[in-house]
C-alpha cells in the first residue's frame, strides 16, 4: 500500500503525535516526515514501510484510495 502525505498527517492527528515523535518511533529523521508531508519528496519504499508499520502498530488502519480517496481510522 502507498502512504499518502495526507494520510500520514491525519494518522498523526488521530494519535496526537508530532512529526518528531513519528520519526523517532519509525527510526527516520524528522525532516523525512516533514518533507514527505509537504509533498517535497517521495519516500523510498523501505522508509514508507517503516512509517506504515509504525502507524499500524500504534493502532492506525490505513484505508486504500477508493471513491473518496485514501483515508485513515483508528482501530
Amino acid at each position: 500500500m502507498d502512504l499518502a502525505p495526507e494520510q500520514c498527517r491525519a494518522a498523526r492527528g488521530l494519535l496526537d503525535w508530532t512529526q518528531e515523535h513519528l520519526a523517532e518511533r519509525a527510526g527516520v529523521s524528522r525532516s523525512t516526515v516533514r518533507d514527505f508531508e509537504r509533498h517535497r519528496h517521495v519516500l523510498h519504499r523501505a522508509t514508507e514501510a517503516l512509517l506504515i508499520t509504525t502507524l499500524e502498530q500504534a493502532g492506525i488502519m490505513l484505508l486504500p484510495p477508493g471513491e473518496h480517496g485514501p483515508g485513515v481510522r483508528i482501530r
